[in-house]
């Protein structure tokens, strides 16, 4: 029994590392041709290899290493270039050989780390231990049959990353922050989908506290299969103030592996935590060590795009734009692409950040579509902008009227467009001029209240002229006007 009764739960920290499953998305699987795509009917997408029939053997896609080495390289890694493959050995029903293969003491990538946002603001390094490769196992089904448990191997053998943290997280919003920045970077090196959903990125969660203010680690327990960023969080403060409260109580953590309930929100155990010696691992003889060569290397990192932080900082001193904007602009891959083709022919390179973040979100987010659904080509959206810019069309013009016209007639020339619907500023003056006395005629009791100081009222003016000119005036010129004709 534990003698520190006396601790105070206050008194306790969360120490948690992360061990990330990515499913790489190639087009086969790790080992063998067989198809690596999500939904198809079971064991659609196996073969001898899939199903470890004897004399059956692997060999390595090698997409799949430079995928790994793509992910290592953002996580600020140092890449092994020499590894190789063992055996780790377990019996579960869905997994054919008896044994998966993986890697254990010469990973692909090793000694990195990533920094993360909190929502103080405040910037957390997270270190990363290793990034190894490993193929994936099949899956069980208990709920299909009374009796029986029906096994699916279509996943057998489907290419993995496990990237695991060093135990810097202390605590859930860590956690949070540190996969949201994990799916971002995959989808953006195109190395998965990042789809927790259909299971590309599962997660298992080391937890153990400690009394704040020592180094010594507590007993561990891990939280498998966590497949939602949200449960994370919820099983990891679970699991924190469960073991309080047995040390507070005079219990005694026992090392285990534990089950999430999501609808609960609760841990329970599934079996003692198993050690490395219990999974007898050694070397691969089927497979022959990885050499990555210098050319090799150098080719992957010419490859590499931008990194997301990198290009928030670009975004933010090249064209001043706030970091939020950028950050929205640099997360999102297609949106960044669809900003890249229009800055060519924008005049104004504000202006299209205004939009793409603000009218255009807010369009595609009434719609529910993403940028790459948008019948607006990037040319045509700049066409846009510079028209309002240079005050030929009002920009509640543009977004009501113009916009859904270029969805209506694809390919149009936005120009001519805007043109033959007739929807641009008529430079009309004295027509102008005749609208705002109108306007103030009308509502004589605010143009009083006006020269009594009640500036406010002439919003109300701008808006009545503005409906009498059909939106085809320029409401900085109605301004103009009307502020010359109320002195």
């Amino acid at each position: 029994m534990s003698t520190k009764t006396s601790v105070s739960a206050s008194e306790f920290e969360l120490v948690s590392g992360l061990e990330i499953h990515v499913q790489l998305n190639t087009q086969t699987k790790i080992f063998s041709s067989d198809s690596a795509s999500f939904g198809a009917k079971p064991n659609e997408h196996i073969s001898a290899v899939s199903l470890a029939l004897p004399g059956a053997l692997p060999k390595l896609n090698k997409e799949v290493v430079a995928k790994a080495v793509r992910m290592g390289l953002a996580l600020n890694c140092t890449i092994n270039q020499l590894n190789f493959f063992d055996r780790k050995n377990y019996f579960y029903a869905d997994l054919p050989k008896g044994y998966q293969i993986t890697q254990d003491n010469k990973p692909i990538c090793q000694n990195g780390y990533l920094n993360v946002t909190l929502s103080s603001g405040e910037e957390k390094r997270i270190g990363i231990n290793r990034i190894h490769l490993e193929e994936d196992a099949g899956k069980s089904m208990h709920d299909q049959n009374d009796q029986y448990s029906y096994v699916d191997l279509n996943r057998a053998g489907v290419p993995l990353i496990e990237i695991v943290t060093e135990p810097d997280i202390r605590s859930s919003e860590e956690a949070s922050a540190l996969l949201t920045e994990m799916r971002k970077l995959v989808r953006h090196l195109n190395v998965s989908d990042g789809n927790m959903e259909e299971g590309s990125l599962r997660c298992d969660a080391n937890i153990s506290i400690r009394e704040a203010g020592t180094t010594e680690f507590g007993t561990r327990c891990e939280v498998k299969n966590l497949n939602s960023i949200r449960n994370v969080r919820r099983a990891m403060d679970f699991e924190f103030n469960r073991q309080k409260e047995v040390i507070t109580t005079g219990g005694r953590i026992i090392q285990s592996t534990l089950n999430f309930d999501a609808e609960e929100g609760t841990t329970s155990p599934m079996r003692s935590k198993e050690e490395a010696n219990d999974y007898r691992y050694f070397p691969d003889p089927d497979l022959p060590p990885i050499h990555i060569s210098d050319e090799w290397l150098a080719e992957i990192k010419a490859s590499m795009p931008e990194l997301p932080a990198e290009i928030s900082k670009r975004l933010v001193k090249d064209y001043g734009v706030s970091a939020s904007e950028a950050t929205l602009l640099a997360e999102d891959i297609e949106l960044l692409a669809y900003f890249n083709s229009a800055l060519p022919i924008v005049k104004n390179k504000k202006s299209l950040v205004n939009w793409l973040t603000g009218s255009v979100r807010a369009l595609l987010s009434e719609q529910d579509i993403t940028i790459s659904a948008f019948k607006v080509s990037p040319e045509q959206l700049a066409d846009v902008i510079n028209l309002v810019d240079n005050k030929k069309i009002t920009q509640q013009i543009a977004l009501q009227q113009l916009l859904p016209l270029i969805v209506s007639n694809e390919g149009a020339d936005v120009n001519k467009l805007a043109a033959d619907h007739n929807l641009l500023i008529e430079e009309n003056s004295d027509e102008l001029a005749g609208f705002v006395d109108e306007v103030l005629s009308k509502y004589d009791a605010q143009v009083q209240a006006y020269k009594k100081g009640k500036k406010g009222v002439l919003g109300l003016f701008v808006g009545e002229v503005m409906k009498l000119a059909k939106g085809k005036a320029d409401p900085q010129k109605i301004n103009e006007v009307l502020q010359n004709k109320l002195k």
